[in-house]
């Protein structure tokens, strides 16, 4: 028998080990030639988000640089819809519906001005000048176009300020898109708008960005209560220990014990720790002293200057003293003497409604009773064992009060901010209600402030560029807007949580809602 031979063998397996080795390697091609499209697919679909992203920014740059700011950009600025823009007037359009509709359509602006909806043609024009726009980049060139549709708007008149704000919220879309063999496009989406804030959203908020802008120390505290739930003439009301919320563009600096925010601290900043010129921390002390913690804000908020008083007051001196009564700039019946002192009623002044006085100054043991109205002055300086007393307007049973808004000018002959426009001295303020709005002291300048608080005292500091201070172991029953704040000496501000929903301010311009998709 013979056997067949097995010679040549290895050459079929060399060649069945070459046929496998050889799809492996292909494979491998495929697989890495689909690693590297994968690559430049999410480098391109990348790059067409970023030139989106920068068509969204630059859009609402246009939007939100008004005409009237400082140091306008070289684009024409924009002038929104309002009451005093006569081209624009707010009242052509319908803000009823959602989204805002101009001759019954959507209002749109696009980046070609034919196909917007709006009124003014220079809006569209320059619109359009900045909806498209083109980014080089290593692989090629990037083209944006955007549009904007307005969803809501709506005029209002800040706390403080005669100045009305237009609030806007835009939804903004914008495609990027990189031509070529290997195209990529990819669409933005998001929404600009403005919201309104509280005037007194804190118990304490300082408007400078720097280290101590609040300083506590000395076993000060923050806390809260609701004047809708006290009836006047029934003692001091009840606080929590929640709710007294401070805020500042810069830093808290806290110490000692048991110094304590019975509430959250709001900052720009980020950091716990030392605070130095060129690094910002939001809170200096043990974090336990803050008992709801850190709230970061996206950026810092703008406390508009208040109005300037209208008449201007005269710079001549006032004194009410316990026994000359009404000085001389005073006259019957607006001011009436006492026997500790004078009432004044704005309602009975020569321009109902409002008293103009000068340098006030309030003697020692001297009462002073103010009835509702506004009272424009230049300096209030109180003496020691001086009152001021917030009268009702009824005395009911429950007894009904009405505002009382002190505006101080604080300028010396030369119109210069003088020292200290404002003196307020321990138990120095009676104000039964314990509703702060009932007396509100309105400082534009920069001048520093000096207060004390007492068991009766109720009332808000608007002063967003002074300093203020506390002295003593005292309660205000209110909310302080400032520049810088020291509070010291064992002093409490108890917030009136009613206050959030009470006078309002137009807010910074936020973007939020940031969305995308490619194609």
């Amino acid at each position: 028998m013979i056997r067949s031979t097995e010679k040549g063998i290895a050459l079929v397996l060399a060649l069945f080990m070459v046929l496998i080795m050889s799809t492996l390697a292909t494979s491998l091609m495929f697989v890495s030639q689909t690693e590297t499209w994968s690559s430049q697919n999410y480098k391109l679909m990348s790059q067409a988000r970023y030139g989106a992203e920068s068509g969204v920014h630059k859009v609402a740059n246009y939007l939100v640089w008004t005409c009237g700011n400082p140091a306008p950009l070289p684009a024409p600025c924009y002038n929104p819809p309002s009451t005093a823009n006569v081209a624009d007037p707010i009242a052509a359009y319908n803000a009823t519906l959602e989204p805002v509709t101009w001759g019954g359509n959507p209002v749109v602006l696009s980046n070609v001005a034919a196909n917007s909806n709006y009124p003014v043609a220079a809006v569209k024009t320059a619109f359009a000048a900045v909806a498209n726009g083109a980014l080089n980049v290593d692989n090629g060139v990037i083209n944006y176009t955007v549009t904007a549709r307005l969803l809501a708007m709506r005029e209002i008149t800040g706390a403080y300020t005669s100045k009305k704000s237009t609030l806007m919220t835009w939804e903004i879309t914008s495609s990027g898109t990189i031509g070529g063999v290997r195209q990529a496009q990819t669409e933005v989406a998001a929404i600009l708008e403005r919201p309104t804030l509280p005037a007194y959203s804190y118990a304490a908020f300082a408007t400078s960005d720097g280290c101590g802008a609040l300083s506590f120390a000395g076993g000060a505290t923050t806390d809260s209560y609701d004047s809708a739930y006290y009836t006047p003439g029934t003692g001091s009301p009840g606080t929590q220990t929640y709710g007294g919320n401070v805020g500042t563009n810069g830093n808290l600096d806290e110490n000692g014990a048991p110094t304590q925010v019975y509430g959250s601290l709001s900052s720009p900043r980020s950091g716990v720790g030392a605070c130095s010129v060129g690094n910002v921390s939001a809170f200096t002390g043990t974090l336990s002293q803050v008992s709801a913690g850190i709230v970061p804000l996206a950026q810092e908020i703008e406390m508009p200057k208040p109005d300037d008083p209208n008449p201007w007051p005269p710079l001549v001196g006032m004194d009410f003293s316990k026994t000359t009564g009404c000085p001389a700039g005073t006259v019957a019946p607006a001011c009436v003497p006492s026997t500790d002192g004078a009432t004044l009623d704005p309602s009975l002044s020569a321009t109902p409604g409002t008293i103009v006085l000068g340098d006030v100054s309030v003697g020692s043991h001297a009462q002073l009773h103010l009835k509702a109205g506004n009272y424009i002055i230049n300096s209030f300086q109180m003496n020691a064992n001086a009152q001021i007393i917030v009268d009702p307007v009824s005395v009911g049973p429950p007894a009904v009060y009405a505002p009382v808004v002190i505006q101080v000018a604080g300028k010396d002959a030369a119109g210069m901010d003088i020292a200290i426009p404002v003196t307020i001295t321990g138990n120095g303020i009676t104000n039964q209600s314990y509703k702060p709005e009932t007396l509100q002291f309105v400082y534009g300048g920069t001048g520093e402030i000096k207060l004390a608080g007492g068991a009766e005292t109720a009332a808000l500091l608007y002063a967003p560029n002074a300093s203020a201070s506390f002295t003593g172991n005292a309660d205000w029953y209110g909310s302080v807007v400032v520049n810088t704040l020291k509070e010291g000496g064992g002093a409490s501000i108890h917030y009136d949580r009613r206050l959030s929903k009470w006078a309002v301010i137009a807010g910074p311009q936020m973007m939020n809602a940031f969305t995308w998709k490619k194609y």
